[in-house]
């Protein structure tokens, strides 16, 4: 018996033998390493890394260079996460724009720069206009050569030509189409698979073909050259360039040393942290779940290794038996699951694309992840017979061999450490939830949830043999499973331990999640009285260079429409000051008031920089501010709206700002009009704009004034809101109607509580039924024993429902007492920031309807299950001849 390979043997034949236990284990194990495996087969298939990613970035060039013509630049190795410029003060020192030759400067003097511009536009299409991913490049030149991958038709040559992906063709445009963008039109001249953007409608063309205006001090170059390097990187960072280069995105650097530059955590530890958290909260409840299977397949080796032991066998060789049965079904388990994984993610990559904008890689298996996946489905089969290993080497050898039960007492001192880390935990969870506001709260919390958990499990052993000792006066069928589950504590504890680590998550997620939803209810702020509602107009986008369009005819066809549609509902339209659209350019206003104004000024608001209004009802005001909102404009007053009191000053500066050639760095024309101006304190979190001014200001002032909705008024309960919605649909689709009912819970919420429920009640059932199946199998012979001397066949369903009820309702009852410590915790941090009106947090709500399902109704459940399914009759088990 030297060595593995007899365990190995036996541990193999034992698994044929005993094909359902066997079975049980493949599937505990089996199905984490199989929904794992498929993650990670989707995740690293979808995720472009090294030359995938750069290739669609960069297209064939040894990097990609911009400048923003704002002073030196700080930037990581890939610039999509992260890089600081010299901000303000260096942007207004930069006044001459980015020189090219600066590059060839530091790249040498044969480097080739391909100029391109990257944006967004719009092409109208019919009355409706579609927004555009907008790239402008030579496309015929070698160096961006995989940005674009034509199917049909050519590539552009000239100005005015632009090939298109199918994202857009599906909106109805066709080859040959010529697209309106506006200030400019262009024709497509081909067909292809754009190299980032799968759903979302893309043009590529020469420079100038699409994008309109001026694009301001941003150039942009692929660079044809050598590799990159990190220090040619860091020395035109210096020069006040951005770089994407394909040798550093390939080998880039150390993470940390570019973090430390860049001034921010690069949030590893965390990360590990709680990944760490994640694999020993799973590999925990995947081993509680396994564990009691081993235990009765222990439990039947009792007399072998008994034997093996009184004829000169080791205690390591004993456990050596039992762990040789993790090894096979943990070896096989992984191996099936890892199979069924790759095959499952394979199969969900084409309806995972679907989800994603972007084009995913081309197939991936990570090794590296699989095989950390497979030594995780091992690791926890082997874990999981651990205890039932060390404890069959301990038992007791004469009293196996004399037929009695070969268990040793528990040590007295496990309990009490399970006792100390419970404190522990609590006193984690707490330190946490006070210093959330430092970063690291979330991460003692966690960490504190799985101390928890650990001591739990530790006392379960004590309570499992209290529930026996307080089970006297209970009917037979309870008082025999309460002693059985006392008695066999090696398969009755991992079974009540993961239902309660089950139901402890689900508590602590729960409270959370009921908590964030007292907050969103408490807090909750209208946005218009209650029963009020709105309409607002959707007239469709506005390209550059086209005049915005007169909506009054638009707004009178949707005021008809409600009229139509619920005759009891009134109307009323509330203008503003809007940006305005016109051929050539765009206008806009702003309202700049006095610095007072904004020193202690914490609004948040919901419309327009500026309301056009006569009253107060005009602007949508009706609370405790509509007299002086009233009296300011009766007065020819502009009306400030702020939260800071007594603001001494009498006037305001609307602005008005003028750009005829696109959103260049400052505007073509300014022009400011002071105005005598009433600062009006507002009293609620969120107002309706920042000012108000009278008709006849604007008048004079010859401002662009539109409408900004509709308010209706009315009786407006939810049929009549969704007659109101189709039919307001029907004549402006890019239209919404917003009624004022307060706080609505969101579905959302309630399918969370559900999934909760549910995942909750499937792991409980899981656990549950494992475990009463199991003992009700290594209880075979006593419950012969029971039939032989009288007892009724109905007497084996009461004592499997009846081992159902203790595992469940004991593992609930302790899982539901620990998930309140990490519950209460977490909602401290998710609750205490407070952006609107109402109370102020931390909130705290305990769900008590899910904790009485997962605590009450689920042991109920399972019982009633187990009772209704299990066996009656017995197979004789011996017989006198």
């Amino acid at each position: 018996m030297n060595g593995w390979r007899p365990a190995l043997r036996i541990a193999r034949r034992d698994a044929m033998r005993h094909r359902g236990r066997s079975i049980l284990v493949l599937v505990m194990v089996a199905l984490p390493v199989l929904a794992v495996s498929a993650a990670a087969v989707v995740i690293k298939t979808s995720q472009l890394s090294g030359a995938e990613g750069v290739d669609r970035r960069m297209g064939a060039a040894a990097a990609r260079v911009w400048t923003e013509g704002s002073g030196p630049v700080l930037q990581a190795p890939d610039p999509q996460q992260g890089y600081t410029t010299g901000g303000a003060e260096a942007h207004e020192e930069e006044t001459e724009p980015f020189d090219p030759a600066v590059l060839t400067g530091v790249l040498g003097p044969d480097t080739r720069l391909l100029p391109i511009r990257h944006g967004w536009g719009g092409v109208r299409l019919g009355e409706r206009v579609v927004d555009l991913d907008v790239t402008e490049v030579d496309l015929g030149d070698p160096l961006a050569a995989g940005l674009f991958e034509l199917t049909s038709g050519r590539l552009p040559r000239a100005t005015g030509e632009v090939v298109a992906n199918q994202a857009l063709l599906d909106k109805g445009v066709a080859l040959g189409d010529a697209l309106d963008l506006g200030a400019r039109t262009a024709t497509v001249v081909g067909v292809g698979r754009h190299a980032q953007n799968r759903t979302v409608p893309s043009v590529v063309g020469p420079i100038g073909s699409a994008l309109g205006g001026d694009q301001g001090p941003r150039a942009e170059w692929l660079v044809g050259t050598d590799a990159v390097t990190w220090q040619d990187v860091r020395a035109l960072n210096a020069l006040g360039a951005v770089v994407a280069s394909r040798a550093v995105l390939t080998d880039p650097p150390d993470v940390g040393e570019v973090a430390e530059q860049l001034g921010y955590d690069t949030g590893r530890d965390e990360m590990y942290a709680v990944a760490a958290l994640i694999v020993v909260m799973a590999l925990l409840e995947v081993v509680l779940l396994a564990g009691p299977a081993f235990a009765v397949g222990a439990r039947r080796h009792a007399r072998s290794l008994a034997l093996m032991a009184a004829s000169g066998g080791t205690p390591a060789q004993s456990r050596r038996v039992i762990l040789a049965s993790g090894v096979v079904l943990g070896a096989v388990a992984s191996g099936a699951g890892l199979l069924l994984g790759v095959a499952t993610g394979w199969a969900l990559l084409p309806l995972v694309q679907r989800f994603d904008g972007s084009w995913f890689g081309p197939f991936e298996v990570p090794l590296g992840w699989l095989a950390a996946i497979a030594l995780f489905g091992l690791a926890s089969a082997l874990l999981a017979s651990v205890v039932p290993a060390w404890l069959a080497s301990r038992q007791d050898v004469v009293a196996v061999l004399a037929g009695r039960r070969g268990d040793r007492k528990p040590r007295a001192a496990t309990p009490v450490l399970g006792l100390v880390l419970l404190g522990a935990g609590i006193a984690g969870s707490s330190y946490g939830a006070v210093t959330s506001d430092s970063g690291n709260g979330a991460i003692w919390m966690a960490a504190s949830a799985v101390v928890s958990v650990l001591g739990m499990i530790l006392v379960v052993p004590v309570v499992v043999a209290l529930v026996g000792r307080l089970a006297g006066r209970l009917p037979l069928p309870v008082r025999y499973a309460a002693r059985d589950a006392a008695r066999h504590r090696t398969r009755t504890v991992p079974a009540v331990a993961a239902v309660a680590a089950t139901v402890a998550g689900v508590v602590a997620l729960g409270i959370a999640n009921a908590s964030d939803e007292l907050e969103n209810e408490r807090t909750y702020t209208p946005q218009l009285a209650m029963g009020e509602g709105r309409i607002t107009v959707g007239s469709g986008t506005v390209l550059f260079g086209e005049e915005t369009p007169d909506p009054a005819p638009l707004y009178d066809r949707v005021e008809q429409v409600v009229r139509d549609t619920a005759g009891d509902v009134t109307t009323r339209r509330v203008l503003s000051v809007e940006e305005a659209y016109a051929p050539g350019g765009f206008t806009t206003v702003n309202v700049v008031a006095d610095e007072a104004a904004w020193q202690d000024n914490d609004l948040a608001y919901s419309g327009p920089q500026l309301l056009v209004a006569d009253t107060a009802a005009g602007a949508g005001i009706a609370g405790t501010e509509a007299d002086a909102v009233d009296g300011a404009l009766a007065a020819g007053h502009l009306v400030v709206l702020t939260s800071a009191a007594d603001v001494a000053a009498t006037s305001a500066e609307v602005r008005e700002e003028r750009w005829e050639s696109g959103y260049a760095e400052q505007p073509d024309e300014v022009s400011t009009h002071r105005l005598p101006a009433t600062y009006v304190t507002w009293e609620q979190p969120v107002a309706p704009a920042v000012a108000i001014a009278p008709a006849r200001i604007v008048e004079e002032l010859d401002l662009p004034v539109l409408p900004y909705e509709l308010r209706l008024t009315g009786d407006i309960d939810e049929p009549t809101q969704t007659r109101i919605e189709e039919a307001v649909a029907a004549v402006a689709p890019e239209s919404s109607v917003y009624v004022e009912r307060g706080y609505q819970r969101p579905v959302e919420a309630t399918i969370i509580l559900l999934v909760l429920g549910v995942l909750g009640g499937v792991l409980m059932l899981s656990g549950t039924l494992t475990a009463t199946f199991l003992a009700l199998s290594d209880a075979r012979p006593d419950l012969a024993t029971l039939s032989a001397v009288g007892a009724a066949p109905r007497t084996r369903r009461g004592v499997a429902a009846a081992y159902a009820l203790v595992v469940g309702a004991v593992g609930a009852l302790l899982g539901a007492a620990v998930g309140f410590i990490p519950g209460v915790a977490i909602s401290r941090p998710l609750t205490s920031a407070n952006w609107g009106m109402g109370e102020h947090g931390p909130f705290l709500d305990i769900p008590w309807l899910l904790i009485a399902g997962v605590v009450v109704v689920l042991p109920l459940f399972t019982a009633a299950v187990v009772g209704l399914t299990a066996r009656s009759r017995l197979p004789m088990v011996a017989r006198l001849d």
